[in-house]
């Protein structure tokens, strides 16, 4: 018998195939969706109209949260870049690399300027 068909014989035999995929789904972690309260919606948009009505917006910093597709949870997201313009339309905010979020899934926004504003 040639050894190749020979250590075939011995190859891992898996009875429920897929069962190694389904429990490291299950393991996967995510996070808890953001329940923002009034006062930090209002926070939230205070510091976005500020820093939007700048005539060059400085480098921001915006946490967002990104639902997963198979599961409930998802994940939180950091971005650094300057923003650009608020789409009213589409409800998202575009920055200067192209990037678009909607506004629904920001969690946080930091930049210098708004330390110096104490929001």
């Amino acid at each position: 018998m040639p050894v190749h068909s020979r250590a075939a014989q011995f190859a891992p035999f898996a009875a429920l195939t897929g069962y190694d995929d389904i429990i490291s789904e299950s393991a996967r972690f995510t996070e808890d969706s953001p329940d923002l309260g009034e006062s930090l919606i209002s926070d939230l948009n205070d510091r976005l109209v500020f820093l939007l009505s700048r005539d060059r917006p400085p480098a921001t910093t915006v946490t967002y949260f990104i639902p997963d597709a198979k599961k409930s949870g998802g994940r939180y997201l950091t971005f650094t870049d300057r923003l650009a313009k608020y789409d009213p339309h589409r409800r998202r905010l575009v920055f200067a690399s192209g990037l678009a979020l909607p506004v629904e899934s920001v969690t946080d926004v930091e930049s210098d300027e708004l330390d110096l504003l104490q929001f």
